[in-house]
């Protein structure tokens, strides 16, 4: 019964394609399913992808890995990420003039007009608040810039379990956005060539939350401990076409 179960809650998971997307140091990111919205709870502990629950916060990095694996999914990677971030950046519909470098980028909920990370199907109040960014072939994606920020495997400067093996290279793919930290509603992240702090050991955590405000975009990356929990971290499932 459980098995059946399982894969009833299964068939309901929403997933998008993201097309295969070249990053702007060369990297060819190949084209997967990336969960429509963060993760939710579903039954026995295995993540579920819908619009009408709230995202699974209070989770630690290893157990968003597990749940995900739970569900014959896994956990969004660093270069994954990247893919989207640097996709839909090039789109004239996530830019609040309509045209790409013309304004800012749609940002999330992230203003404080909420206490807590909502349902995919909450609207918010803020009036410049934005959850959906949208691919270029047309597909949305939830909450990539605010509402909850989400663990993500380091395939870049992580080791095998996906948490931050060394420091950044001066030049890291991870470190680089059409703009810098805090400009046109890239979010906030170091600069290129930072060195000021070592992240080693820890997990990397992006987008943005609830309670981010102008610190929350596509393009936030922060660091956290893998083994803390947070009313304002969850994760997202990809999965391979």
């Amino acid at each position: 019964m459980e098995s059946i179960l399982a894969g009833a809650d299964k068939v309901t998971d929403l997933f998008v394609t993201v097309p295969t997307t070249t990053l702007p140091n060369g990297t060819v990111v190949p084209s997967f399913g990336v969960g429509q919205y963060a993760c939710t709870r579903g039954q026995n502990e295995m993540a579920t992808v819908r619009s009408e629950e709230l995202p699974w916060v209070e989770i630690t990095y290893p157990e968003a890995r597990q749940a995900c694996a739970k569900a014959g999914y896994a956990l969004i990677t660093e270069l994954q990420w990247l893919a989207i971030a640097h996709d839909v950046v090039r789109q004239n519909i996530n830019w609040t003039e309509g045209k790409v470098g013309e304004g800012r980028i749609l940002k999330g909920m992230c203003d404080w007009q909420v206490n807590s990370a909502q349902a995919g199907n909450f609207v918010p109040r803020g009036v410049e608040e934005n959850r959906w960014l949208t691919l270029s072939n047309g597909s949305r994606i939830c909450d990539l810039n605010g509402n909850v920020h989400q663990w993500v495997f380091d395939n870049v400067q992580g080791d095998s379990n996906g948490i931050v093996a060394r420091q950044f290279d001066a030049d890291s793919i991870s470190l680089q956005a059409p703009f810098p930290s805090m400009v046109k509603g890239v979010g906030w992240m170091p600069a290129v060539g930072w060195s000021d702090n070592d992240w080693t050991q820890r997990a990397i955590v992006r987008g943005g939350s609830w309670r981010s405000m102008d610190s929350a975009g596509v393009f936030t990356i922060m660091d956290n401990w893998p083994d803390r929990r947070s009313d304002h971290v969850g994760f997202r499932c990809v999965k391979a076409l």
